[in-house]
């Protein structure tokens, strides 16, 4: 499964209209800080699809609200399905390329397929055994497995293994991204509400 390494157009048109609906569902309630109205503020960005998903560059946009009431003027970023906080990789190409570190013999062969600098998948191995696993979101989201939980020491491996288990016989990894970019939606915004809420309401 995870040898499917190259993720199309297609793909990444799906995740932006979900951000799309996201960022409607946010504006709908209003500034959290003030109850003020919240307007467009989206802003783009140069996302980095690796060797993995050059076609997910072409998705820029990030949604973002701003509130519109005077003296307040904060932004609410709403959930997005293809971008990890503040990475400049999309949110695929580091759970693909993570899992390659995790997979090939060495950090170089990982790098040879994912077209990522073993420095930051590095990095990014130890965000994700030792940081991810301290948020909030990782405290929610290991409870709802049947025990034992994804083994934390094989981030993100062992919660994509666990979540291709929920699907179909044989998903494609492009199946299980996109489960996984719902489930991963509350950590890619830092504003007052509670994103797994919206993520919900626009699947729905």
């Amino acid at each position: 499964m995870w040898h499917e390494d190259r993720l199309g157009e297609d793909f990444f048109e799906q995740l932006s209209k979900i951000d799309e609906r996201i960022a409607q569902q946010v504006a709908a309630r209003r500034c959290g800080h003030c109850g003020g109205p919240l307007h467009r503020g989206n802003y783009e960005r140069k996302p980095r699809g690796a060797a993995m998903a050059e076609a997910g560059e072409a998705f820029r946009l990030r949604y973002s609200l701003c509130c519109g009431r005077r003296g307040c003027r904060k932004r609410a970023l709403p959930p997005s399905l293809r971008f990890l906080g503040r990475r400049v990789y999309l949110e695929a190409v580091v759970l693909l390329a993570s899992v390659r570190a995790l997979t090939e013999p060495t950090l170089r062969a990982a790098r040879a397929v994912s077209g990522v600098a073993v420095r930051t998948l590095r990095r990014w191995g130890s965000w994700w055994t030792g940081v991810f696993p301290t948020l909030g979101v990782w405290t929610v989201l290991r409870g709802r497995f049947v025990p034992p939980p994804p083994n934390e020491a094989e981030l993100p491996k062992s919660l994509l293994d666990r979540l291709a288990a929920s699907l179909s016989p044989a998903p494609r990894a492009s199946e299980v991204l996109w489960v996984a970019a719902q489930v991963l939606a509350a950590v890619t915004t830092g504003s007052v509400f509670d994103g797994s809420r919206f993520v919900r309401a626009a699947f729905g």
